[in-house]
């Protein structure tokens, strides 16, 4: 909108160049570039750019607007140019971001508009039950034991298998169980596309004896949905030899619903809020802040292990949250002006509202308080996460999800009250992050993480798993590259963040909110 204006007879002919940046890296390379639009400074392109998206990754885009005057990017007008990262355009409002063009001295550029959508890669999951009725005996003592199986046709004509059903022992009218299938499975998203359905004998030696066969499609499949279907099942070879053959059974289609398996972005355009939340270790075995061998130590150089993490994770998710308005806590201290234990204080100093703005505004409440208060101990989580379980609580509607991120360098010392307070969190709208900083085995953490066995406390389960731990030394780049580092890190403890907020949603039947238009 508004573009600058360098044509002397006639307005510009813009066209927009996105660039990408590798993850971790500086470079930029071209993505491929709208088409051109003759004479105008408010363009509307038609020309999408499909890009893969990953919550837990920066993706940073550049779009560069240049005037259309020569084949090659540098002999065109230089319109301006928007910095942009693809999480940051998800996470606005309804996926429609305006961002001002800026790098021309003295000039106002204009501005891009910018709209995500996720490619509708037919979500849709189908649940069908069948019957058949009086199909034809193919055991020498006993009845048939039939079993399905359904192939969905392919562009050059060929099928695929896709699901085979139960067998059911002994029976000419057998009814099987009902099941799951992804349309995408069943007919790759064409719904006039043929499905064919075979009715086999099962045979204990894997020679199953061929029933009969029917073919249908995904569309006339969902007419049941209002009606029985009645399929008749055919042999080819006995419709040949037999003149008064009329079909080997038939097979009915009982029941057939549609349900949308939605995804993290449709959450997100929905309005979900990622709430972000930092818990900070001060205790006493980090080491003296002002000591370079202490892991709080921050060189005119380079940041701590602790920054490292709060930045590495705290820069994507803060593209999902609206206010930008982090709480931000610290335990293990002994803290002014009494000199008490606490377990949950402020980076900030403000009980009444601990949130900074921005993770720069994390940054420096926590290297403030390295100034301020005393490292001491112990270790505990328990009080942080019930902080933030108070705070999940109150809204569980799915329009607001927490997630906390620990950073610590060591041994818990509240453990039976660690697991209790994440077995109650796991029913509510929230994640833990867990890093571990310095050189301490974290064995105590991986139990925590819930990966092989669900956190348990008294006899209860955790609904779901709702941890993630990454010790940070895994993540420290050979040749001290801290982007590298930082980028490497945030992608392995984002990853489970999306899973770990639809499977909250899923169990508490939370469907996304419908975006305006």
């Amino acid at each position: 909108r508004n573009l600058l204006d360098m044509d002397t007879f006639s307005k510009s002919d813009p066209v927009v160049v996105l660039f990408v940046q590798g993850s971790g890296g500086s470079e930029w390379k071209e993505f491929g570039r709208t088409e051109v639009i003759d004479n105008t400074l408010n363009p509307d392109f038609v020309r999408k750019f499909v890009l893969d998206y990953y919550f837990e990754e920066k993706q940073n885009l550049r779009f560069d607007p240049p005037g259309s005057h020569g084949a090659v990017l540098g002999a065109q007008d230089f319109l301006g140019q928007a910095f942009v990262a693809l999480g940051e355009v998800i996470g606005s409002q309804r996926g429609r971001l305006e961002r001002a063009l800026t790098g021309v001295p003295g000039k106002r550029c204009g501005t891009i508009l910018l709209l995500a959508e996720e490619l509708s890669n037919c979500r849709d999951i189908v649940t069908m039950q069948l019957c058949a009725n009086k199909l034809d005996k193919k055991d020498f003592f006993g009845k048939s034991d039939p079993f399905l199986v359904f192939y969905r046709s392919n562009e050059d004509g060929t099928f695929t298998i896709c699901h085979k059903t139960e067998v059911v022992k002994n029976t000419l009218n057998p009814v099987w169980q009902p099941f799951t299938i992804p349309v995408r499975a069943l007919c790759n998203g064409d719904y006039d596309r043929t499905v064919k359905i075979d009715v086999y004998d099962w045979d204990r030696d894997g020679s199953h004896d061929f029933i009969g066969e029917f073919a249908t499609s995904y569309r006339e499949l969902s007419r049941a949905q209002s009606q029985f279907t009645v399929y008749e099942v055919l042999n080819p070879r006995k419709k040949c030899k037999k003149k008064k053959y009329v079909n080997s059974g038939t097979v009915t289609l009982l029941s057939f619903s549609v349900e949308s398996e939605f995804t993290f972005v449709d959450y997100i355009r929905g309005g979900t809020q990622l709430n972000f939340t930092v818990a900070i270790d001060f205790t006493a075995s980090n080491g003296m802040p002002s000591q370079p061998t202490s892991l709080h130590y921050a060189s005119p150089y380079q940041l701590s292990a602790y920054a490292l993490a709060l930045k590495a994770v705290g820069e994507i998710i803060q593209d999902y949250d609206s206010d930008k308005l982090f709480p931000a806590y610290g335990f293990g201290a002994k803290v002014p002006p009494d000199g008490k234990i606490s377990h949950q204080f402020p980076l900030n100093n403000n009980a009444d509202n601990p949130s900074c703005a921005g993770i720069e505004g994390v940054l420096e409440s926590y290297l403030q308080s390295l100034r301020t208060v005393q490292l001491y101990g112990p270790t505990n989580f328990a009080p942080v996460i019930n902080q933030v379980a108070g705070a999940a609580a109150q809204v569980t509607d799915g329009s607001q999800y927490h997630v906390l991120l620990i950073i610590t360098d060591g041994v818990i010392s509240d453990m039976l009250q660690t697991k209790e307070a994440i077995v109650s969190a796991s029913a509510l709208p929230m994640s833990i992050i867990i890093v571990g900083v310095g050189p301490a085995e974290f064995e105590a953490m991986e139990e925590l993480d819930g990966d092989e066995v669900r956190v348990s406390s008294r006899g209860r389960y955790a609904e779901r798993d709702i941890v993630q731990f990454v010790p940070f030394r895994d993540y420290v780049d050979d040749s001290g590259n801290q982007v590298l580092s930082m980028a490497r890190l945030a992608k392995d403890v984002l990853a489970e963040i999306p899973e770990q907020l639809l499977s909250y949603m899923k169990t508490r039947d939370i469907k996304p909110r419908r975006a305006d238009p």
